[in-house]
């Protein structure tokens, strides 16, 4: 693993050589675009400082589920004055999935909006539910979030993807579990069992050296948010700069005609380990993708801030990879993919960390005490003693099975 140490050392030299206007971005093989000089202004080498002084990594093996325990903190602060009330709960049942733990046995509402993330969020809840007190909580298996902070509501809600614009409680998505048939056959229809894709990422990568990644952006994926047409136009422009395409045709809800054609093929997530730098956007909320791509050791250019997932909080920019401005133009992508190119042991370095840590702190022990941890401080803000409701089913291993079953079978 490269060091920190490394890292100062090499950005101290960093700092010496880059004098402001000492020297212009050279001459590439996409002509283009007219690139302009390197500007200082855009000062990144004081920023990966700052964020490498400012970095406390968290211990590996943390049984006690420290690493994430900031985002339990903060999704817990508008509660801890006055607890989690009845009506509070009764408001929040009409935004998501009502469940019960009762005595370590789980019990769910009849209808699930989506039965197979609920079904993946209950295979990880039936591992814990010894361990969890009684309480009772809705599951949010939309996409989008449920309680704005102008919209009235006060939750809570658990979404797997909230804003700082939302109240509502983070939660590992079902994504982590999903129980959709073998890891390379379940691919584009989902990303795989997470203990099983880790392994094979981790694996792919392991076999690409830094030195034989292609030095050039990319990305793959649908047109979830036009954030990303600004790449796909830089690809269509800059080709040996960039390699990024829609797999689904966006016609009909783009007014770019550069961005009408056909649909591009799928792509394995192992085979994006190729390249050197991967574009991680938004999609309607956050992009499943994030973890996936960090395991490539390759350098994750993350776009845009506002949506996260639990465990962004502890993946810092500039340490784990390269932040993007939402609105950055296409002269900016041009300027920040060459100075990485230029700068390419001060990428690797950033794209080990990146890899590093999705690989000791997002393990699935990490996954199950984060669900642990969030259930049992939940659970002492209810200002009430939680009873079993009437005509609820309960969740059992057999159901999980059935359910497995059924949509393999479909």
């Amino acid at each position: 693993m490269l060091t920190l140490r490394r890292s100062y050392l090499l950005l101290g030299a960093l700092l010496l050589y880059c004098a402001p206007n000492a020297w212009s971005i050279a001459e590439d093989t996409c002509n283009t675009v007219q690139y302009p000089e390197y500007n200082i202004s855009y000062d990144f080498v004081p920023h990966i400082l700052q964020s490498l002084a400012a970095y406390r990594p968290c211990e590996p093996g943390d049984p006690k589920c420290l690493c994430h325990a900031q985002t339990i903190q903060k999704d817990m602060e508008p509660y801890k004055n006055k607890g989690i009330t009845p009506e509070m709960m009764k408001q929040s049942k009409l935004l998501g999935t009502y469940y019960q733990v009762i005595r370590g046995r789980i019990y769910r509402q009849a209808n699930c909006s989506h039965p197979k993330r609920c079904a993946d969020v209950e295979d990880l809840l039936l591992k814990i539910a010894s361990d969890l007190p009684n309480l009772e909580f809705v599951l949010n298996v939309r996409d989008w979030p449920q309680v704005h902070f102008l919209s009235g509501l006060s939750g809570p809600v658990f979404s797997y993807s909230t804003t700082n614009r939302h109240l509502d409680i983070m939660y590992p998505a079902w994504s982590f579990w999903t129980t959709s048939g073998p890891i390379l056959q379940h691919y584009p229809h989902g990303v795989g069992r997470w203990d099983w894709m880790r392994q094979h990422l981790a694996a792919k990568a392991a076999k690409i050296s830094w030195d034989a990644k292609q030095s050039i952006g990319f990305f793959r994926g649908s047109r979830s948010s036009p954030e990303r047409d600004k790449l796909v136009r830089l690809s269509r422009r800059c080709p040996d700069l960039v390699d990024a395409q829609y797999t689904l045709h966006v016609a009909y809800n783009s007014d770019g005609h550069e961005l009408n054609s056909d649909p591009a093929e799928e792509m394995p997530l192992a085979e994006h380990c190729r390249f050197k730098y991967l574009f991680n956007f938004r999609g309607v909320t956050a992009s499943f993708r994030l973890r996936h791509i960090l395991l490539c050791r390759s350098l994750v250019l993350h776009v845009g801030d506002l949506w996260q997932e639990f465990f962004y909080n502890q993946l810092k920019p500039w340490v784990h990879y390269v932040p993007v401005a939402s609105d950055a133009n296409m002269e900016e992508l041009t300027e920040l993919i060459l100075y990485l190119r230029d700068h390419d042991d001060l990428a690797e370095e950033i794209a080990e960390r990146g890899h590093h840590f999705i690989w000791l702190h997002l393990r699935m022990e990490d996954v199950q005490c984060y669900w642990r941890k969030l259930l049992t401080e939940y659970a002492q803000l209810l200002t009430y003693k939680v009873q079993l409701e009437p005509g609820l089913l309960e969740v059992s291993n057999k159901r999980a099975v059935q359910l497995y079953r059924f949509y393999n079978l479909k």
